[in-house]
């Protein structure tokens, strides 16, 4: 933390309005917070000036028990270095009930130094054409509907977050910290966001998207009745082989037609959709049972460890015992099986 240059005050405002996501705007306020303390720990004379903001001034009722009081009124005489507009479980009902959030950051928007949604609020940025154009993510359900909605925005189903010059958006809930430690390494560096994370207890970038979180393949499900009834097909046999003629011979025709057919109904290959598929069971497994990562690889047909670790690497960014670790129930990690794979370095 030598030589970090002060950087003043950089004001804040957390935009808020009825039955937003209550830990969205709690977990950044608490990044700021332990980020002011280590500046004045450290003798710099950087802070952060953290506001409420809102339509009105006065108490907002979050998704839960909490409210927040508003301090601040979204008033274009008076913006903050940087606004951070926080999400909604039922976004389309919050953005009919507060059009004049996108009015004001529509407006206010190029003279912000930064403008940053999280989660849904992302929505609020596309409705003020901010994202035309521009790369953008939101939480993993709500990707479909943001493309769907706003098809000019190139939406990425998959980062944490994404920044695209002064616009930032993030995944969900959780992902506005992530982003808020980026705005304190961006502002006073690597080593001060660090010690933030430290105090959190957080990863100060976590690895792997949020298709970690996903059900992966919940929006690859086709609508086409014979397709759908060769996916339901595929997920009861995955621990057979399964090949491309396999599959053409249940569908009773020909493997090139297949083939074209499957990727026009589910934007995929036939066996991108296995892999993926026995991605997604061994996902389940490692998430609710206690059986040996290399017994479930051998269930859900990878046959070994290694070709699904090099699938969970590819697909989810992680190994499957990283995943197991991070998601799988707290009895997972402690069998003797598992104790000895991890002990082999088999799943490293």
């Amino acid at each position: 933390m030598t030589n970090l240059p002060g950087k003043g005050v950089i004001s804040v405002d957390i935009v808020v309005y009825e039955g937003f996501k209550a830990l969205e705007a709690i977990g950044p306020m608490s990044v700021f917070n332990y980020a002011n303390h280590h500046l004045e720990r450290l003798g710099l004379s950087g802070r952060y000036d953290v506001r409420v903001s809102a339509v009105h001034a006065g108490e907002i009722r979050s998704d839960t028990h909490m409210s927040l009081c508003a301090t601040k009124t979204l008033d274009l005489g008076a913006l903050p270095h940087t606004a951070i507009i926080v999400g909604a479980r039922e976004i389309e009902d919050a953005l009919a009930a507060a059009p004049e959030i996108v009015e004001w950051v529509r407006a206010a928007s190029h003279q912000l130094v930064r403008t940053v949604a999280l989660c849904s609020g992302a929505f609020f940025l596309a409705a003020a054409g901010l994202l035309d154009g521009k790369r953008a993510t939101t939480h993993w359900a709500l990707a479909p509907l943001l493309g769907t909605r706003h098809p000019a925005v190139i939406v990425d189903p998959d980062c944490i977050f994404v920044r695209e010059d002064k616009l930032w958006t993030s995944a969900g809930v959780t992902a506005g910290i992530d982003l808020a430690l980026a705005l304190v390494e961006e502002d006073f560096g690597r080593n001060l966001a660090l010690e933030v994370a430290r105090d959190l207890v957080v990863y100060l970038k976590r690895p792997g998207g949020q298709s970690q979180f996903s059900v992966h393949l919940s929006s690859q499900q086709s609508q086409h009745p014979g397709i759908r009834g060769l996916q339901d097909w595929v997920f009861a046999n995955l621990d057979k082989r399964i090949s491309v003629a396999d599959m053409a011979q249940f569908m009773v025709t020909s493997p090139r037609n297949f083939a074209r057919v499957f990727q026009r109904e589910t934007g995929m290959s036939p066996m991108v959709f296995v892999e993926q598929a026995r991605v997604e069971a061994a996902r389940r497994a490692l998430e609710d049972g206690t059986l040996p990562i290399k017994t479930i690889a051998m269930q859900v047909g990878f046959r070994s460890y290694e070709p699904m670790r090099k699938a969970f690497l590819k697909w989810l960014n992680v190994s499957p015992q990283a995943y197991r670790s991070r998601f799988g129930s707290t009895l997972a990690s402690h069998t003797p099986e598992e104790r000895e794979e991890r002990s082999s370095g088999v799943n490293g």
